[in-house]
């Protein structure tokens, strides 16, 4: 989504008026207090703020919590689009006790979390998740802000396993180049190699972003942080010159420019196109397009980059929850005590509800989960983290590339564009060197 960077200054600028004398021992990361997740709460009422995608994820959770506590949870939808939205509210003062965010420290930093967000250190389901994904996401400054609640997003390849059989294919690529070779031979074969879905443009990002997993894992974002190399320099222009010449190969659906999210799942299902590049909440369509069955059967998953299968791990705000300062000590308590009890006695209820993979060892994954998401999770461990969760700030990288794929943008400028807002977003959120 476009960011408002005049909301996020508005964030910083009340972060700079607030009263330093004001801090508690919780505002500098300290532990804070944590009551039973079933401990009585009756009379007191917590507001979720969640997106259009995310609204009906706390239903389990907030019945069983409901019912254990007496307390009465509401959740509100936050019209699309959703962070620009909360940061104009939080600027304004208007804050809830509990909101699904993007747990990366970019985002972090842009709703002021040291201000705005209750830090959730020492929060007691911490020792109960996997190892390697307790610290994944959800940290700004070695202070934890953000409660994961499930498997982080991965780009990655979705494909269809019957296109693939069809055409001669046993094996899945293993990296970007082998990747290409089979979208030639498919294109060979009168099959469409790959759907992108230009028209709704934010998916655009994944084809650049996968081309630099292997520069991420080598610090390509803290020196883009630090301003020792650009978007305009070759790492990130050859990657969108590459998209580029992909698309002009003729290697994509021939409505690129025209075609939508909707219609990249239906192309991938039906047998339309052989291979996707998104995450996990393209997923999602698919699974409220067929069930169980039909998915394992068709649809496949394969991290992929330029030396490998190697993931992009983005965290989305359906991922993860923070808790506000309110100001009000007793429903504070009470939205620290409802993440615990969504971590610890309602988690069980809550995967086996939502059909997703636990991040819990103790807690069984649901018999219903598709294989293709257990492959996603499966390459969490060595997937290195996307511009979102690794970068100072996040500009309009997406919407710059559908620009290009319309025609009005060359590579060149799409990197220019994005390196002079990233710029600007680094500046306002007090990056040293910008």
């Amino acid at each position: 989504m476009r960011r408002i960077i005049a909301a996020f200054l508005a964030v910083g600028l009340l972060a700079a008026c607030s009263d330093p004398a004001a801090e508690t021992a919780t505002d500098t990361g300290g532990a804070a207090a944590w009551a039973e997740p079933t401990a009585k709460l009756d009379g007191v009422k917590l507001v979720i703020w969640a997106a259009q995608n995310s609204n009906t994820v706390p239903k389990k959770v907030v019945e069983g919590f409901q019912q254990a506590t007496g307390a009465t949870v509401e959740v509100v939808t936050i019209p699309d689009p959703y962070e620009q939205g909360i940061q104009t509210k939080v600027a304004t003062g208007d804050k809830p006790d509990l909101a699904f965010w993007q747990p990366t420290a970019s985002m972090l930093t842009a709703i002021n979390a040291k201000t705005n967000l209750q830090p959730l250190t020492d929060a007691p389901w911490l020792p109960k998740l996997a190892p390697e994904l307790r610290d994944i996401t959800g940290l700004l400054d070695q202070t934890r802000y953000a409660a994961l609640i499930t498997s982080p997003a991965v780009q990655g390849v979705y494909y269809n396993k019957e296109v693939f059989a069809e055409n001669g294919i046993t094996a899945t690529p293993k990296n970007f180049d082998e990747m290409i070779a089979v979208a030639r031979q498919l294109k060979a074969k009168g099959v469409t190699p790959f759907y992108e879905m230009g028209a709704d443009r934010w998916a655009t990002q994944w084809w650049v972003q996968v081309q630099l997993a292997d520069a991420a894992k080598s610090g390509l974002w803290d020196r883009i942080n630090t301003g020792k190399e650009k978007f305009t320099d070759a790492t990130v222009l050859d990657a969108v010159k590459k998209y580029q010449a992909l698309i002009k190969e003729g290697l994509f659906n021939s409505n690129i420019k025209a075609a939508k999210f909707e219609d990249q799942g239906s192309a991938l299902l039906d047998g339309k196109a052989a291979m996707v590049v998104q995450v996990n909440s393209f997923f999602g369509q698919l699974q409220a397009k067929a069930d169980t069955a039909a998915l394992n059967q068709k649809i496949g998953f394969f991290p992929i980059s330029p030396s490998g299968n190697v993931g992009t791990f983005i965290p989305d705000q359906s991922n993860a929850l923070v808790a506000f300062k309110t100001g009000d000590a007793k429903r504070e308590a009470a939205a620290r005590q409802l993440l615990a009890y969504w971590m610890g006695p309602g988690y069980q209820d809550f995967v086996n509800d939502r059909s997703t993979v636990s991040l819990q060892p103790a807690v069984a994954n649901p018999p219903g989960v598709p294989q293709a998401l257990l492959d996603v999770h499966a390459s969490l461990p060595t997937a290195v983290g996307s511009m979102q969760a690794l970068a100072v700030a996040n500009p309009d990288l997406y919407i710059n590339l559908a620009d290009m794929i319309a025609g009005t943008m060359t590579p060149e400028q799409v990197t220019k564009a994005t390196q002079d807002q990233f710029a600007q977003l680094a500046k306002a959120a007090g990056a040293p060197g910008f």
